[in-house]
């Protein structure tokens, strides 16, 4: 009976020394705060965007300020982004002059974007998000998104999913006053 407590002893204590060593051993987790950009809000500054044009320019949304702009995030894939275009194109046609509207593709070919733009006789500025960079800086969480920035570079709508002509007009008086 003595001699099964003692190995019964010995048991527990190397099971300590191994726990103790293991406990001693492992490094220690270290937890960083992720640094993250603050995301778009309402009421704030849009960030800063400078992507290429599907021409071969380049679009600085800082060049806009003073005039509004719909914001517009899509792909050739997505059904809605499509079913939107000729509203956005025809809304272009009429207030161009006073209301820039800008298509953001998201990581698509150039030659695809295109192929779409030319299906759809689109003349708006078409931005090409090699990426989706801006996309992720705008959190864009789904296509399409749009945002409606005033003349001062603030945003005063974001609007996830498909555009209708009531949300459009309501967007663009919002951004124009």
């Amino acid at each position: 009976m003595q001699r099964l407590n003692r190995w019964h002893f010995i048991f527990v204590a190397i099971l300590f020394c191994g726990g103790a060593w293991l406990w001693w051993t492992q490094a220690p987790a270290v937890v960083e705060a992720e640094v993250r950009t603050p995301q778009p809000a309402v009421n704030h500054p849009a960030p800063d965007l400078t992507l290429p044009t599907l021409e071969g320019g380049t679009f600085h949304l800082a060049d806009e300020m003073g005039k509004p702009v719909v914001l517009n995030f899509w792909a050739t894939w997505c059904a809605p982004c499509r079913a939107e275009m000729p509203m956005l194109q025809s809304t272009w046609e009429r207030y161009g002059d006073n209301v820039t509207i800008v298509g953001v593709d998201l990581d698509e070919d150039p030659a695809v974007v295109q192929a779409f733009v030319d299906e759809l006789e689109l003349t708006f500025p078409i931005l090409l998000d090699d990426g989706a960079v801006i996309a992720e800086r705008f959190n864009v969480s789904g296509l399409p998104t749009t945002l409606f920035i005033d003349g001062e570079g603030i945003i005063r709508q974001i609007y996830p999913g498909q555009l209708h002509s009531a949300i459009l007009a309501e967007g663009i008086i919002d951004i124009s006053q």
